[in-house]
């Protein structure tokens, strides 16, 4: 198999496993059924992490509810736009700044978002 194939494959799979999942999301309710595990940062540590809320979020989504979503999520719900722009056009994922970028986001956000003080309440999945 030739590298060009390789990479239709590999893609083809990380869609089938994305649509996978997405299906499983619109159809459990990840605040109402224990089918999805809880948070482990959040088990051990009782702060938010980054990802707190996400599945939350996206079942959200799926289901039309965006202003829900933006209130478990909102890193992640605006990050959807970037990260499909990133999968059409995988050069971005290569230029140096974006790792770094996306890490000091992250950290920045799970700082915040565990500040109880409003408006950074906010951030918290609700």
């Amino acid at each position: 198999m030739d590298k060009r194939s390789c990479n239709r494959v590999v893609r083809f799979g990380f869609v089938a496993a994305v649509l996978a999942a997405l299906c499983a999301l619109y159809i459990f309710n990840p605040s109402t059924t224990a089918v999805f595990p809880p948070c482990p940062f959040h088990l051990a540590t009782g702060c938010h992490c980054p990802g707190c809320g996400s599945l939350r979020a996206i079942h959200n989504l799926l289901h039309g509810q965006m202003a829900a979503a933006m209130s478990q999520n909102p890193l992640m719900v605006l990050s959807i736009p970037i990260l499909g722009l990133m999968f059409m056009n995988p050069r971005w994922i290569y230029k140096p700044w974006v790792p770094w970028t996306a890490m000091v986001t992250l950290i920045i956000y799970g700082l915040l978002r565990n500040v109880s003080v409003w408006p950074l309440t906010l951030l918290a999945p609700q």
